[in-house]
């Protein structure tokens, strides 16, 4: 299959904007469904879309379904599970802080790939990094500080509001989540082995969606039933933020199945821009000059990150 070098941007672009629109749409389904609820949604009217897409690559490409060996699963499930926390926390962050911060705070992701790849494949962290992930760090800290009570709280209250730490702690945790599943879906995008990267990374998708869909359906079941009846009766705005996230997520697995996963959630930083435009005109946020110097550092950070690969 004859590949155009910048394929995977553009499909990271498409990505990213999805992504955005998924995002807020299911910033608005938190508030009647709960963050469990709201993150459920995205995979539960996802996985149907992810199945069409999947018949249609396979017809489209006369493409037989692969068959996964075994170290498929160890990546495939570890990325399914990793994804699913790293929703959660991204909501959760999301319901006690503004929509563009927490979607800036989740921008670190490419510096803790670069972490995760010093401690686990020990890949080397030059000056120039080093430099990076202190500029990065110094952003997100910038917009953390922006607002924490010069004031004790009352009693029960710490932590919370939307100016407390917790939910840049939840930002920054949902990053790593989303680091760790997309070196897991590049993994088992990886051992298919197929000259259809286009097959592999949608079979890929389907697979990881069916587990997150099965596996919450079955937790909201035992913990909280009414929740599962609560997302049937939204089913339309939920039937939207599920298209939107399949459709993101096709784009997002045929963009690391053509580059590295640093590569795509670099790029994927212009969704800082996107989450601006809807947090302006959707929800009526405004961007402080601290707020946007914090970004711009993160921004910065992570591309002289990448620069100095």
């Amino acid at each position: 299959m004859t590949l155009t070098p910048w394929l995977w941007a553009v499909f990271t672009v498409i990505a990213a904007f999805a992504q955005t629109l998924r995002n807020a749409m299911q910033r608005e389904l938190t508030g009647g469904l709960g963050t469990v609820g709201a993150t459920h949604v995205r995979f539960l009217f996802g996985f149907p879309f992810a199945l069409v897409f999947l018949a249609a690559v396979l017809v489209a490409t006369a493409t037989s379904s692969p068959w996964p060996g075994l170290a498929f699963w160890p990546w495939v499930i570890g990325g399914a599970f990793a994804q699913i926390a790293a929703t959660a926390l991204m909501l959760a962050a999301m319901s006690e802080r503004s929509f563009v911060v927490t979607i800036a705070y989740i921008k670190t992701e490419p510096i803790q790939v670069a972490i995760f790849g010093l401690i686990f494949l020990g890949d080397a962290v030059t000056w120039p990094m080093l430099t990076a992930i202190v500029l990065a760090t110094a952003g997100v800290v910038i917009m953390s500080v922006k607002g924490l009570p010069l004031r004790p709280r009352k009693a029960g209250s710490e932590g919370s509001g939307p100016g407390g730490i917790r939910p840049t702690l939840w930002g920054l945790a949902a990053a790593g989540m989303f680091a760790l599943s997309a070196v897991g879906f590049r993994g088992a995008i990886l051992q298919l082995n197929m000259a259809n990267y286009v097959a592999a990374a949608t079979f890929t998708l389907t697979v990881a969606l069916a587990m997150q869909a099965a596996s919450l359906s079955l937790y909201l079941l035992l913990r909280s039933p009414s929740v599962l009846w609560a997302i049937v009766y939204a089913w339309r705005p939920s039937l939207i933020a599920g298209f939107l996230g399949a459709f993101a997520s096709q784009f997002w697995f045929l963009a690391i199945a053509l580059a590295s996963a640093a590569s795509v959630r670099t790029l994927a930083l212009i969704e800082v821009l996107f989450a601006q435009i809807i947090a302006r005109f959707a929800f009526g946020q405004r961007t402080t000059a601290r707020e946007a110097l914090g970004m711009v550092l993160v921004v910065a950070g992570v591309a002289l990150l990448i620069s100095a690969h």
